[in-house]
């Protein structure tokens, strides 16, 4: 059957209280949402380790799922909103959920000897390095041109044996891609216990040894690589945090990052690293450094 999908824009100190009213008032479900996600304004999540003050989003939508009958504007005025609150409404059809995610990724050709394959096809080329991945409810298909760029500069920077750490690791395609490209103990992290989950599902999957933890399950010490696909304000909150982790000669991947931004990321991190850019796709960014 269909849905309607509402999203009532909230400021921080409305979202929570909003979601209880929108659940007592018989929605199916709610969740809050950054309302800057994707955009430069993006905020870290609350909860990032490396925060001093860590909290919610100033600007978010809170998205409820109700029936396909319901009544928004007399829902608006039982939840006390009135019309002109910022909202959007949208019908979801009922659809074969399973058949149309898996329509959405097929094989993806990073480079000459490496793919990103769905657990669904055939690997295109089974002399190739493939990875076998299913996405789950992670970040990391191989699809977004961010995930590419680190996959390609671990396939041109591992040379084999490197204790390497994926900070936020999200599907761990790209712990598991150091770990078949010859990296030696390799970690990854994520805020996310859904993507931790994902993660080591995956590396079952492709028969790989990597861990992966939240972050604070980290054991202590120091990396020969560090990568983080993440997004730059995030990025930017965990330098003290990323620099840290790698020792000295280290070398660090950076991505999640817009090309205006890159600029700003490597005076940051030129702090503790020599910066540089490394390759641009798509008006996104990766940038490497060494450890000085």
């Amino acid at each position: 059957m269909p849905w309607l999908s509402l999203k009532l824009a909230a400021t921080q100190d409305e979202a929570e209280a909003l979601s209880d009213r929108l659940m007592e008032a018989g929605a199916l479900s709610v969740s809050i949402e950054d309302r800057d996600a994707g955009s430069e304004a993006e905020a870290p999540q609350f909860g990032e380790p490396g925060l001093a003050d860590p909290k919610a989003w100033d600007r978010n939508w809170v998205v409820a799922l109700l029936e396909a009958g319901s009544d928004v504007p007399a829902l608006l005025t039982r939840i006390g909103l009135n019309g002109e609150r910022e909202h959007q409404c949208e019908r979801i059809e009922d659809q074969d959920w399973v058949r149309l995610t898996q329509s959405q990724f097929d094989p993806i050709r990073i480079s000459q000897r490496l793919w990103i394959v769905p657990s669904w096809h055939i690997a295109p080329d089974p002399t190739a390095i493939c990875i076998e991945l299913d996405p789950g409810l992670a970040f990391g298909t191989g699809s977004h041109p961010t995930t590419r760029l680190c996959l390609q500069w671990l396939e041109a920077n591992v040379q084999g044996g490197e204790r390497l750490l994926d900070y936020g690791c999200g599907s761990g395609i790209l712990a598991i891609a150091a770990r078949k490209l010859g990296a030696g103990r390799v970690t990854g992290a994520d805020l996310d216990p859904q993507a931790v989950t994902a993660a080591r599902d995956n590396a079952g999957r492709n028969h790989t040894e990597a861990d992966f933890h939240l972050p604070n399950d980290l054991a202590p010490g120091q990396y020969d690589i560090l990568v983080a696909n993440i997004l730059t304000n995030p990025l930017k909150a965990l330098m003290p945090l990323l620099a840290a982790r790698v020792k000295t000669g280290g070398r660090i991947a950076l991505s999640g990052i817009l090309a205006a931004q890159a600029d700003e990321v490597m005076r940051l991190y030129g702090q503790s690293f020599t910066m540089r850019l490394w390759q641009e796709e798509e008006g996104w960014v990766c940038l490497e450094g060494k450890k000085t």
